[in-house]
């Protein structure tokens, strides 16, 4: 019986040496398995790097940059030409002009004159001048000069097809900002033949339009189409040399001209509410050349 309580004895003590074994090996188990799941969430956090280092950086700093416009502002619109230009131009003209209304005289602005010589029973000569400027900022759209160059087309575009025209012709003009071309015709109206020229120019980021008629009334003679559309040219020219010196020779130092493509069908469609505001400006002034005034005074 003492043998049979010894035995017992010694098997609860293996059976707790085995428990003990049993035990010390789930440690090492749970190490690895506490490695594993380490392991796991390292990898996870490197995924997770990666993907955070993805090319959003590098793609925003490879999006086209646009070049900053070269000219930042305009002269005063009715001190772009000369005494002597407006003498020869309109000389009987207020030589002060007549400033068109804008909102924001760095970006747009225009003057016009109108000019009537009355020569009583024998006629009047009237004369109409205007010059429109408008001046593109670089942004989102484009490029100050890209947009710029869209705004010219359209204006000749525009001075081509007036409705009512005839015989109109179109020509390059040299030697005046970057391109420049000009439009003629003829256009009847209820006081007259009127010979009209219209010169489009651009320098930089700024278009420069200059819009002459002529006319002969109550009988005076029709006035010669090549002196006056002679005479529009020189005028923009001098508006344009205006718009240069107003920023200093050559526009800012820290812009250079962007060297945009032809302007794409997509980039013409996004045309700027003040580019529209700009057109409507230009039809008001058109039609304020039409001479009521004038077609009484030459009845006196």
């Amino acid at each position: 019986m003492h043998r049979s309580a010894q035995r017992a004895q010694r098997d609860q003590r293996v059976l707790r040496f085995d428990r003990i074994l049993v035990g010390v090996a789930a440690v090492p188990v749970m190490l690895v398995a506490s490695a594993c799941s380490s392991d796991s969430g390292s990898g996870d956090d490197a995924k997770a790097t990666k993907t955070e280092q993805s090319p959003t950086a590098s793609a925003s700093a490879s999006e086209e940059t646009v070049a900053k416009a070269a000219y930042a502002t305009l002269p005063e619109p009715c001190s772009v030409l000369s005494k002597k230009t407006l003498g020869d131009l309109v000389p009987e003209a207020k030589k002060a002009g007549n400033e068109g209304k804008s909102d924001d005289i760095s970006t747009r602005g225009n003057c016009y004159w109108d000019s009537l010589d009355n020569n009583g029973v024998k006629g009047s000569q009237f004369r109409w001048l205007n010059v429109a400027m408008l001046r593109f900022e670089s942004d989102s759209r484009g490029a100050g000069d890209q947009r710029a160059q869209e705004y010219y087309e359209k204006q000749v575009k525009a001075a081509q097809t007036v409705s009512g025209a005839k015989n109109a012709k179109t020509e390059p003009v040299s030697g005046t900002g970057d391109e420049a071309t000009a439009v003629r015709y003829d256009l009847k109206k209820k006081e007259g033949a009127f010979k009209q020229q219209t010169v489009v120019a651009r320098v930089e980021n700024v278009v420069v339009t200059v819009d002459y008629n002529g006319a002969g009334l109550a009988g005076d003679k029709t006035p010669d189409a090549a002196g006056l559309v002679k005479d529009a040219q020189n005028a923009a020219k001098e508006a344009v040399a205006a718009v240069t010196a107003a920023n200093g020779k050559g526009g800012s130092a820290s812009a250079s001209p962007s060297k945009s493509a032809s302007p794409s069908k997509s980039a013409s469609k996004s045309a700027s509410k003040s580019d529209e505001k700009s057109d409507a400006d230009d039809k008001s002034a058109s039609e304020s050349a039409s001479p009521s005034k004038s077609k009484s005074s030459s009845k006196d």
